[in-house]
């Protein structure tokens, strides 16, 4: 089951947290996997994990929000089985205190980054007639997150493309679908916490972890398990679907 052998699956923000644990996972099941990144050394690390366990794994270094250099990217691929949309940013701000050029960028790398790949992805499961697309929303789309504006835009935007081409694409053999996680502890997350919390860190992540009713943040590797499900052939009749994976935020939180 869940056997991806002689499958190209490509990732993008393949080089770190999420992106990285499902680019691990699908070499494991014996995926060619390809990895999209901007940054160069994290995304060395992961293919090279790869390739050291017995894998197959190729790196492209590109902006996703540039059009011309995602084209040359998946030109370069040339037939793909799988897409799966992980790279992205986020930004803490409300309306009126999120600047235009923050909500450009989140617009230009979590929207039109979706857009220019699936935009390239989408002709070449069209000429196999066959092809898994799976996007990363978030639970910011799905309820009110403070502080979160440009970011829930950004992937309520992302929930809707995936409806979109899951119902534009249905008859050419392509299904799509979206996860919507929860908060997952990645190294954005660390990141985030040393520059805007420092030395308060661990009061932090449990205070983030309470926000949760399951009392913890995601790992990586179980937003991974899900993502792998998803673009298998086991779930070849789910198609236009958007699954938060929350432990329990979304209905739970009262």
């Amino acid at each position: 089951m869940l056997d991806f052998e002689n499958k190209k699956v490509v990732i993008t923000g393949g080089g770190s947290g999420i992106g990285k644990a499902a680019a691990i996972l699908f070499a494991q099941q014996g995926a060619e996997v390809y990895i999209i990144d901007i940054n160069e050394e994290e995304a060395n690390k992961t293919s090279d994990a790869i390739v050291n366990n017995g894998g197959k794994a190729v790196f492209h270094l590109c902006d996703i929000s540039q059009q011309e250099k995602v084209k040359e990217v998946f030109q370069a691929i040339g037939t793909i089985d799988v897409l799966v949309n992980s790279a992205g940013i986020s930004h803490i701000g409300k309306a009126d205190t999120t600047s235009v050029e923050d909500f450009d960028r989140i617009y230009t790398v979590n929207i039109k980054g979706v857009y220019n790949c699936l935009h390239e992805a989408i002709p070449l499961m069209k000429a196999k007639r066959k092809g898994v697309i799976l996007n990363l929303s978030s639970v910011a789309g799905i309820v009110g997150i403070p502080e979160r504006f440009a970011y829930s835009m950004s992937k309520g935007a992302v929930t809707s493309m995936t409806l979109s081409v899951a119902k534009d694409y249905i008859t050419d053999g392509i299904r799509c679908n979206c996860i919507s996680p929860a908060r997952v502890y990645t190294p954005f997350v660390e990141g985030f916490l040393k520059k805007n919390y420092p030395g308060q860190e661990e009061e932090m992540i449990v205070k983030l972890s309470k926000t949760q009713p399951i009392g913890r943040m995601a790992k990586p590797e179980e937003i991974a398990h899900l993502i792998l499900y998803l673009c298998s052939d086991e779930a070849s009749f789910i198609t236009g679907c958007d699954y938060p994976i929350d432990g329990g935020f979304v209905k739970l939180n009262n």
